[in-house]
């Protein structure tokens, strides 16, 4: 045997994972406090992202990157909102790694923030495997995608810190099973922390809020 195999991959994830280690120590530097926000098309990201800025932004300075394949309409409505924001455009990836987040968090300038939240691209597979260097990983799961998800896509809900499961005024329309949910998540990882939520209600964010609340502040006294 005269050949090598080279598993790309893990070169790929190892190379990540050294620029997210540099993303965390460059924001530590800053006090400034990163979530990557995910969660599949529809769930309800931007939503949530406004509700979260309306409560939050009352005590941090806010900066938002808002990736996207093409198009830019989550960056006109979160502008609107008065948060400082960026569109990424990823050409046709499916992810955020954390080299492209550093080049965001560039053009969005850091300066003056305290918190920025990067609204990956939406999906349950890809953005779950790069580390992009945030603080905390706040993924979403609407009741119409159905309680089961975590049997199907198992990395995104073990490698998250927070769960919002959004929609909930829906559940008796989809049969949807919050403890079912609760079960299937806390078997893959069990210190994830989930909140429900639903629009309908905007009171709904309030325990989710304070928790992020304390993680910020957690990190920023650091």
């Amino acid at each position: 045997m005269n050949y090598e195999i080279f598993e790309t991959k893990e070169q790929v994830l190892a190379d990540n994972d050294l620029a997210a280690r540099q993303n965390r120590a460059s924001l530590q530097e800053r006090g400034c406090f990163l979530i990557n926000l995910m969660g599949s098309p529809g769930a309800g990201k931007t939503t949530l992202l406004l509700q979260l800025i309306a409560a939050l932004g009352k005590r941090y300075r806010i900066g938002v990157m808002e990736a996207d394949v093409d198009s830019d309409v989550d960056a006109k409505t979160v502008s609107e909102a008065g948060a400082k924001v960026i569109q990424l455009h990823t050409g046709g990836l499916c992810h955020m790694d954390a080299d492209m987040t550093r080049r965001g968090m560039e053009r969005l300038g850091l300066d003056g923030l305290d918190v920025v939240i990067l609204e990956n691209i939406g999906n349950l597979v890809c953005p779950a495997e790069f580390d992009v260097g945030a603080d905390l990983r706040l993924m979403l799961l609407s009741v119409p995608e159905g309680d089961d998800k975590p049997l199907k896509y198992p990395l995104m809900f073990t490698v998250s810190d927070v769960l919002a499961v959004t929609k909930m005024d829906a559940a008796p329309v989809f049969d949807f099973d919050l403890d079912a949910l609760t079960a299937r998540v806390r078997a893959l990882n069990p210190k994830m922390q989930i909140f429900p939520t639903t629009a309908k209600d905007p009171e709904s964010f309030a325990p989710l809020f304070a928790w992020l609340t304390e993680k910020i502040e957690e990190v920023r006294a650091q």
